[in-house]
């Protein structure tokens, strides 16, 4: 593993790094999805799997943000009744990703926001939504495929959005709900990317650490955002962000 400056090379990437932590910042506090964004492009820097640790300790530093500020708003039961089941998504990600190749990542990573966008089209439909929601399949079957789509590719979003979305939860709510799951997610792959993958260092960690100015500058704006923008328009957005994100990923 190289020293970090040697992670990255030239002026661009380093401008396009920044660049992508204040997304990721920002979508933690306000725009969920945006960050989807970042994925391929840390994918392209970094490599696809490698890529996965490097990004890993940004989404800590803010879900850790976003979970402070927003600290008093979060159902802690809609983060809960899902999570034992992520967790074993996560387990089942962990054990294939120790062994499918570095080409089949961005696919799988493709594929899990593509699910994401289909569910969110099929909720166009009030009827069908509450039918879903009470179902007993739906918590295990979101979790599950929450924890699978964060451990394979940091591209648990879409499918967050979907599940936060189907709970119609105001915009403040939606925000520190998903900050919290995702946050637990997140701190839970740690050890995992150390110790089974092999995929976390001081080098990238160091790298990671030089961007946090730029994921609290993104957490700022994001605040900002969410406190101007109507709840229906934060809807609107959350959806629109999340098809554009995959149409970017899968390219």
């Amino acid at each position: 593993m190289p020293d970090f400056p040697d992670l990255l090379h030239g002026p661009w990437e380093w401008a396009l790094f920044f660049f992508c932590a204040v997304l990721i910042g920002l979508s933690k506090t306000g725009i969920q999805n945006i960050g989807t964004v970042t994925i391929p492009v840390f994918a392209l820097l970094f490599g696809a799997k490698h890529s996965t640790g490097i990004v890993l300790p940004l989404l800590c530093m803010a879900d850790l943000l976003a979970v402070i500020y927003y600290r008093k708003r979060f159902h802690w039961d809609l983060v809960i009744k899902p999570m034992p089941w992520a967790l074993a998504g996560l387990a089942v990600a962990l054990v294939l990703g120790s062994w499918i190749p570095e080409s089949s990542f961005k696919m799988i990573m493709g594929g899990c926001v593509l699910l994401g966008v289909a569910a969110m089209i099929g909720m166009n439909h009030p009827e069908r939504i509450e039918r879903i929601v009470a179902s007993r399949l739906f918590a295990p079957i979101i979790g599950f495929v929450l924890g699978f789509s964060t451990m394979i590719g940091n591209a648990a979003g879409p499918i967050l959005t979907v599940y936060l979305l189907a709970m119609r939860l105001p915009k403040f709510a939606f925000v520190a709900t998903g900050a919290w799951f995702i946050m637990i997610l997140n701190y839970a792959k740690i050890p995992l990317q150390i110790v089974v993958w092999d995929n976390l260092s001081w080098a990238s960690f160091l790298l990671d650490l030089c961007a946090l100015p730029f994921i609290l500058l993104g957490g700022w704006i994001g605040i900002r955002i969410v406190h101007v923008l109507p709840e229906r328009q934060f809807k609107v957005l959350m959806i629109s962000l999340t098809i554009v994100a995959t149409l970017f990923l899968l390219y």
